[in-house]
């Protein structure tokens, strides 16, 4: 597997702290924000504000990905999520948090979102050779799954013990760890090193590049339209736990180790049996079956079918991102893979959007129709895209 890779191993250790870290610090940010203001439109503004600025800085984060050493970034960037959580941390242990405080902290953590992920996605490719590339993107799903099944473990557990405060502590401590592991990868080449031209014309490099492929450009409107109408769909948990079905942090806690179990089973079995090949009917069947559970989960108010299929929303929902970033980067060149990558993930910024226009929705029709909405502008628009590309890679 990509973990007999020396490189790649210490950078998948590293990341399975902050991935845990990431987990808590989303979650807990969520339920503590609920708790201050039980309102939904809070949730989506705390959603928009920690993955906005991906929208309007991840490009530029491209930029210097392709003009400095990755790995140095990354290691600075994990280093500052760790100061943010413990200031959170803090600020709840004094009994003076504030709504605007989370934000704040929120808005700060995503600006670093925006350097932190277009390099850590582009560092990968180049810590293994490339035919690893769909059992090591697969791995590191796992990390995501994994630690969406530790922390609804610990995060109700942590919150009785030390309060919401020991979450923020702890998720502090393992940033702290990650970037220690990070300080021990090596160099990564610097494919803009040298350049002359301005920042602003590597962009609108990348930009023309990916204007070639037609293919890449529906890989990254449907990253985009995923972002928007499902992803964001986390940001009312904690109103469905409360509200929907009658339940508290527990619940909620359920409600997310139950997706996180679900997202665990996808990541093993696209690290088994996924082949490159079959990129085009992965892609469409777990975006469609993506969406359309979303519309059952959204309808549904009886826990136990929320549990069930909250956990098949979270199968699909992996299954789908790891597949569509693998296609993307197998037709990347490694000149340009900074600046795409970064492009790439304006789906997971467009989630901010998403996040806010979940919290405006709910709070006007209620969270059910809501999503339920979402879901449907999603089925039929990853299936329109899906249907592009296997139309357009069979002519190339």
């Amino acid at each position: 597997t990509a973990l007999k890779f020396r490189e790649y191993r210490i950078f998948w250790i590293g990341n399975a702290t902050s991935n845990i870290g990431i987990f808590l610090l989303m979650a807990g940010s969520l339920w503590l924000m609920h708790e201050l203001t039980d309102a939904a439109l809070y949730l989506g503004i705390l959603t928009f504000t920690s993955l906005g600025p991906i929208l309007v800085l991840s490009m530029w984060g491209g930029v210097i990905a392709d003009r400095v050493d990755r790995v140095r970034l990354v290691t600075i960037t994990r280093g500052c999520f760790s100061v943010t959580a413990l200031i959170i941390g803090i600020l709840v242990a004094l009994n003076i948090i504030q709504a605007w405080h989370l934000i704040t902290v929120s808005l700060i953590n995503g600006v670093l979102l925006s350097f932190d992920i277009p390099s850590r996605q582009a560092m990968v490719p180049n810590l293994l050779p490339r035919e690893h590339l769909v059992n090591a993107f697969a791995l590191q799903s796992m990390l995501g799954t994994g630690s969406a099944i530790i922390g609804p473990i610990f995060l109700p557990f942590i919150e009785k013990i030390w309060g919401i405060s020991g979450v923020f502590m702890i998720i502090g401590v393992a940033y702290a760890f990650t970037t220690v592991m990070f300080s021990r990868l090596s160099k990564q080449d610097i494919y803009g090193k040298g350049k002359a031209q301005k920042p602003w014309k590597d962009l609108i490099e990348g930009f023309s590049y990916i204007r070639q492929h037609g293919v890449m450009i529906a890989l990254i409107l449907i990253g985009i339209v995923a972002g928007v109408f499902t992803s964001s769909h986390s940001t009312l948990l904690p109103v469905f736990a409360e509200n929907i079905l009658g339940g508290d942090v527990q619940s909620y806690g359920y409600l997310l180790l139950s997706s996180g179990i679900g997202g665990m089973v996808g990541a093993i079995a696209m690290a088994q049996f996924a082949k490159s090949q079959d990129s085009d009917l992965i892609q469409t069947a777990s975006g469609v079956g993506l969406s359309l559970v979303l519309i059952v989960f959204a309808l549904n108010s009886i826990f136990i079918v929320a549990i069930i299929t909250i956990a098949i929303v979270g199968v699909f929902g992996v299954v789908f991102s790891t597949i569509n970033n693998t296609f993307l980067q197998n037709m990347i060149a490694d000149e340009y893979r900074g600046r795409v990558s970064s492009i790439h993930q304006l789906g997971w910024g467009a989630s901010a959007f998403g996040g806010l226009l979940l919290g405006f929705l709910a709070q006007t029709f209620g969270p059910q129709i809501g999503l339920s909405l979402c879901g449907t502008i999603a089925t039929v628009s990853i299936l329109a895209l899906c249907i592009y590309i296997k139309k357009t890679s069979r002519r190339l």
